[in-house]
Protein backbone atom coordinates (compact mmCIF):
# COMPACT_ATOMS: atom_id res chain seq x y z
CA UNK A 1 0.00 0.00 0.00
CA UNK A 2 1.42 3.52 -1.08
CA UNK A 3 2.45 5.76 2.04
CA UNK A 4 -0.17 8.56 2.96
CA UNK A 5 -0.17 11.08 0.02
CA UNK A 6 -1.91 14.29 -0.33
CA UNK A 7 -4.92 14.10 -3.54
CA UNK A 8 -6.52 16.85 -5.51
CA UNK A 9 -9.22 17.05 -6.73
CA UNK A 10 -8.78 19.10 -10.29
CA UNK A 11 -11.99 19.60 -12.37
CA UNK A 12 -14.07 21.59 -14.56
CA UNK A 13 -15.91 24.93 -12.33
CA UNK A 14 -17.04 27.21 -14.94
CA UNK A 15 -15.54 25.84 -18.12
CA UNK A 16 -16.73 27.87 -20.97
CA UNK A 17 -19.70 29.76 -19.32
CA UNK A 18 -20.26 33.25 -20.18
CA UNK A 19 -21.77 34.30 -16.58
CA UNK A 20 -21.07 32.97 -13.03
CA UNK A 21 -22.00 29.38 -12.87
CA UNK A 22 -21.14 25.86 -12.32
CA UNK A 23 -21.30 22.81 -14.37
CA UNK A 24 -22.22 19.66 -12.41
CA UNK A 25 -19.97 19.23 -9.84
CA UNK A 26 -21.88 15.89 -8.20
CA UNK A 27 -18.21 14.23 -9.62
CA UNK A 28 -16.61 15.98 -6.57
CA UNK A 29 -18.07 13.80 -3.99
CA UNK A 30 -17.98 10.57 -5.24
CA UNK A 31 -14.12 10.81 -6.36
CA UNK A 32 -13.39 12.11 -2.35
CA UNK A 33 -15.60 9.16 -1.45
CA UNK A 34 -13.50 6.22 -3.38
CA UNK A 35 -10.19 7.91 -2.58
CA UNK A 36 -11.19 7.66 1.16
CA UNK A 37 -11.94 3.82 0.49
CA UNK A 38 -9.01 3.21 -1.33
CA UNK A 39 -6.66 5.15 0.14
CA UNK A 40 -7.95 5.46 3.78
CA UNK A 41 -4.59 7.35 5.53
CA UNK A 42 -4.52 10.07 2.76
CA UNK A 43 -5.95 13.24 2.88
CA UNK A 44 -8.22 14.25 -0.18
CA UNK A 45 -8.69 18.16 -0.45
CA UNK A 46 -11.78 19.22 -3.01
CA UNK A 47 -11.18 23.13 -3.57
CA UNK A 48 -15.14 23.31 -4.25
CA UNK A 49 -15.35 21.38 -0.12
CA UNK A 50 -13.58 24.08 1.18
CA UNK A 51 -14.98 27.34 -1.04
CA UNK A 52 -18.61 26.38 -1.79
CA UNK A 53 -19.74 29.89 -2.85
CA UNK A 54 -16.97 30.79 -4.33
CA UNK A 55 -18.43 32.07 -7.60
CA UNK A 56 -19.66 34.84 -5.43
CA UNK A 57 -16.17 35.81 -4.82
CA UNK A 58 -14.82 39.10 -5.54
CA UNK A 59 -12.04 39.50 -7.61
CA UNK A 60 -9.80 39.90 -4.65
CA UNK A 61 -11.03 36.72 -2.80
CA UNK A 62 -11.52 34.92 -6.56
CA UNK A 63 -7.53 35.68 -7.14
CA UNK A 64 -6.12 34.24 -3.58
CA UNK A 65 -8.29 31.36 -3.89
CA UNK A 66 -7.25 30.48 -7.50
CA UNK A 67 -3.50 31.23 -6.91
CA UNK A 68 -4.16 29.50 -3.39
CA UNK A 69 -5.39 26.20 -5.12
CA UNK A 70 -2.04 26.61 -8.29
CA UNK A 71 0.50 26.69 -5.37
CA UNK A 72 -1.05 23.90 -3.72
CA UNK A 73 -0.51 21.84 -6.75
CA UNK A 74 2.47 22.57 -6.88
CA UNK A 75 4.33 22.11 -3.68
CA UNK A 76 1.79 20.21 -1.68
CA UNK A 77 0.16 17.41 -3.88
CA UNK A 78 1.21 13.99 -4.20
CA UNK A 79 -1.59 12.69 -6.99
CA UNK A 80 -3.46 15.11 -8.46
CA UNK A 81 -7.40 13.66 -10.49
CA UNK A 82 -8.40 16.28 -13.05
CA UNK A 83 -11.48 15.68 -13.90
CA UNK A 84 -12.01 17.35 -17.94
CA UNK A 85 -14.70 16.23 -19.72
CA UNK A 86 -14.57 19.21 -21.72
CA UNK A 87 -11.71 22.21 -21.62
CA UNK A 88 -10.78 23.99 -18.73
CA UNK A 89 -8.33 26.47 -18.34
CA UNK A 90 -8.28 26.38 -14.65
CA UNK A 91 -8.25 22.44 -14.67
CA UNK A 92 -5.34 22.51 -17.63
CA UNK A 93 -2.98 24.83 -15.29
CA UNK A 94 -3.65 22.54 -11.88
CA UNK A 95 -2.18 19.41 -14.23
CA UNK A 96 0.48 21.91 -15.53
CA UNK A 97 1.66 23.04 -11.55
CA UNK A 98 1.51 19.42 -10.27
CA UNK A 99 2.78 17.90 -13.37
CA UNK A 100 5.93 20.50 -13.39
CA UNK A 101 6.61 19.50 -9.75
CA UNK A 102 6.60 15.77 -9.67
CA UNK A 103 3.03 14.68 -8.70
CA UNK A 104 1.38 12.24 -10.42
CA UNK A 105 -1.48 13.70 -12.64
CA UNK A 106 -4.65 11.28 -13.43
CA UNK A 107 -6.83 12.72 -16.15
CA UNK A 108 -10.53 11.81 -16.24
CA UNK A 109 -11.12 12.81 -19.96
CA UNK A 110 -12.49 11.77 -23.52
CA UNK A 111 -9.76 14.84 -24.73
CA UNK A 112 -7.01 12.49 -25.17
CA UNK A 113 -5.36 14.14 -28.32
CA UNK A 114 -5.20 17.81 -26.53
CA UNK A 115 -1.80 18.96 -25.82
CA UNK A 116 -2.67 19.50 -21.89
CA UNK A 117 -4.03 16.33 -21.25
CA UNK A 118 -2.44 13.78 -23.56
CA UNK A 119 0.76 15.03 -21.64
CA UNK A 120 0.89 16.14 -18.81
CA UNK A 121 -1.25 12.70 -17.68
CA UNK A 122 0.16 9.91 -16.57
CA UNK A 123 -2.55 8.21 -17.46
CA UNK A 124 -5.93 9.00 -18.84
CA UNK A 125 -9.02 7.43 -18.32
CA UNK A 126 -12.32 8.33 -20.85
CA UNK A 127 -14.81 8.59 -18.11
CA UNK A 128 -16.01 8.50 -14.67
CA UNK A 129 -16.75 4.76 -14.62
CA UNK A 130 -12.98 3.59 -16.45
CA UNK A 131 -11.69 5.74 -13.49
CA UNK A 132 -13.48 3.90 -11.03
CA UNK A 133 -12.61 0.85 -12.33
CA UNK A 134 -9.57 1.05 -12.56
CA UNK A 135 -9.51 1.96 -9.01
CA UNK A 136 -11.53 -0.76 -7.66
CA UNK A 137 -9.40 -2.64 -9.60
CA UNK A 138 -6.13 -1.87 -7.70
CA UNK A 139 -4.25 -0.65 -10.68
CA UNK A 140 -4.10 3.09 -9.66
CA UNK A 141 -2.72 2.22 -6.48
CA UNK A 142 -0.54 0.63 -8.04
CA UNK A 143 0.42 3.09 -10.46
CA UNK A 144 1.29 5.78 -7.71
CA UNK A 145 3.46 3.07 -6.03
CA UNK A 146 5.57 2.71 -9.12
CA UNK A 147 5.94 6.49 -9.73
CA UNK A 148 7.49 7.22 -6.51
CA UNK A 149 8.65 3.94 -5.39
CA UNK A 150 10.77 3.65 -9.45
CA UNK A 151 11.08 7.45 -9.60
CA UNK A 152 9.60 7.25 -13.17
CA UNK A 153 8.95 11.26 -12.79
CA UNK A 154 9.03 12.44 -16.47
Amino acid sequence: MPKPMTFFIAGIMQGSFHEMALHDQSYRKELARRLGEHFPDSRVYDPLAHHVHSVDYDDTQGRETFLTHNRMCGSEVDVLIAFVPEASMGTAIEMWEAWKNNAVVLTISPLKVNWAVRFLSHAIYPDLPAFFATLDSGEIAVLIDEFYTNDERR
